[in-house]
């Protein structure tokens, strides 16, 4: 009998541990797909067939006890165990299948990536998708993300890493903008211009080029930049250009659209803005022994789908 109530609290178990995870019923309860009472009520059954309370909840917050961090210490390795030999199991059946919950940046997954996932979940209808656009770098495996697409030069080594395609930096303006204020014709005229510029830190701006063709030689040039706006994302520098504020520096997937209509027009084509964005485009995961052929395919379809870049 007392074998048979151990076995009963499998579940509250792992409730509480995806509890501890989430940090909230609210989103415990989203990933389990189970109501926010009935989550309640589990732990509930766990905290009085343990006689110890494990979770301590407010208005505001939520923690563990240390009982309750025990249990959850204790039991995550095998619950873990478990997922991922379920996850085994179930790739061996079929088509791809099960929820993928993946995190973006904003620029990129609103212009690139949206627009490819409806194909990607046509030919996979088993699978369901949920995307988290951030520019905030995500703590992967604490916060349950199956895989993230990240801008970056260096991904994490302890993680497993798909280079999806590469990309580069443009210098961007409007017509309008470059008929009133003239055209720059080296990299030092940019400092005479208004550049609308991406924030790093609290140091004054400057831009980085190199020459595109060696018979102008090969010398860096760094050029100290002004400007009256500033923004933590490609499409607001994007939409300032197009008002006519100034040049922009940005990725060349956030410029595509706007340089293929003719609304922006690229600067200085001759040479070559180096340093102001990483290069190549990522999947990243968690390592794991096994990955969920639900990933794999995904990580695939963007990479055909990203390979010839983001030239306009």
């Amino acid at each position: 009998m007392e074998q048979q109530k151990i076995n009963a609290l499998w579940t509250p178990l792992h409730w509480l541990s995806v509890l501890a995870q989430q940090g909230s019923y609210t989103a415990a309860a989203a990933r389990l797909g189970v109501s926010k009472a009935a989550m309640s009520q589990r732990i509930a059954e766990l905290e009085r067939a343990a006689k110890v309370t494990l979770v301590l909840r407010t208005t505001r917050s939520l923690r563990l006890t240390e009982a309750g961090q025990r249990l959850v210490d204790d039991t995550r390795a095998s619950f873990e165990q478990i997922e991922q030999s379920f996850a085994q199991v179930r790739d061996l059946a079929g088509q791809p299948s099960g929820l993928i919950r993946m995190t973006a940046p904003v620029a990129l997954a609103r212009q690139q990536l949206v627009p490819l996932l409806a194909a990607f979940l046509k030919n996979y209808p088993e699978v369901r998708l949920e995307l988290d656009l951030s520019d905030r770098l995500s703590a992967l495996a604490t916060e349950g993300y199956d895989l993230a697409i990240r801008h970056t030069a260096h991904p994490p080594d302890t993680h497993v890493a798909w280079a999806l395609c590469t990309t580069e930096s443009v210098l961007v303006a409007s017509r309008a903008y470059l008929r009133r204020r003239g055209e720059p014709r080296t990299p030092v005229d940019l400092q005479t211009h208004n550049c609308l510029h991406y924030p790093r830190s609290h140091d004054a701006p400057a831009w980085t080029l190199e020459p595109r063709h060696p018979a102008k030689g090969s010398e860096r040039i760094t050029v100290p930049v002004a400007g009256n706006f500033a923004a933590n994302n490609s499409e607001a520098l994007r939409e300032a250009a197009l008002t006519g504020a100034g040049i922009a520096l940005m990725p060349d997937f956030s410029a595509q659209a706007a340089l293929r209509k003719g609304q922006l027009v690229p600067v200085l084509l001759d040479w070559k803005p180096v340093g102001g964005f990483a290069e190549t485009i990522y999947a990243i995961r968690p390592y794991a022994l096994h990955v969920p052929r639900a990933v794999t395919a995904l990580v695939d379809h963007l990479r055909q789908a990203l390979k010839p870049g983001f030239a306009a």
